[in-house]
């Protein structure tokens, strides 16, 4: 299923979404903080992803996860036929070791999702959306990545995590701690 242009926003349209200029929506896009694509040698950004920053729900392992599924997402453009069907034996696993529960409901998404290709499948590993981050929450693509992979995508993660925390000075976090 094709991703319809009215999901597609232009820079200036995520701007005013986000209530902010269209060049700090360059720069969230170039630091790979928001994820876009060039149709026509312009940018074009999924309105999920830019309702995610508005209202940013993931926790950290979310994130993580989310991480984990783009690097995914490049071994599946690679080579989508690899990826899938070895996410298809890891559902088909996946329902032997649970054969009933919750769980089901997941697996059954997941095999939805498979169902209608590479554009669905690509949408869910990679979207802030809420339905993907809860789906990747029994991802099928276990094992995709290699260990030394992962390890590499997860420090790199937590590499993008260190620009967010500022060094408090030691006056005002005792000034923090007096007022808790």
């Amino acid at each position: 299923m094709a991703m319809r242009n009215r999901e597609l926003l232009t820079t200036g349209e995520a701007a005013v979404l986000l209530r902010s200029s269209r060049a700090h929506v360059v720069d969230l896009c170039l630091r790979g903080l928001l994820p876009y694509v060039t149709m026509n040698q312009q940018r074009r950004i999924r309105r999920c992803d830019v309702e995610a920053l508005i209202q940013p729900g993931m926790t950290r392992e979310q994130l993580e996860t989310l991480w984990l599924h783009r690097a995914v997402a490049g071994r599946f453009v690679r080579d989508p036929r690899a990826v899938m069907a070895a996410a298809a034996i890891n559902l088909r696993r996946l329902r032997r070791m649970h054969p009933e529960g919750r769980s089901w409901d997941w697996l059954d998404r997941w095999d939805a999702v498979l169902d209608q290709g590479p554009e669905a499948v690509l949408d869910a590993l990679t979207s802030s959306a809420a339905y993907a981050v809860e789906l990747r929450g029994t991802s099928p693509f276990a094992g995709i990545l290699a260990e030394e992979e992962r390890e590499k995508v997860l420090a790199a993660f937590v590499e993008s995590r260190h620009d967010q925390a500022r060094p408090m000075r030691p006056e005002k976090f005792e000034r923090v701690l007096r007022s808790v």
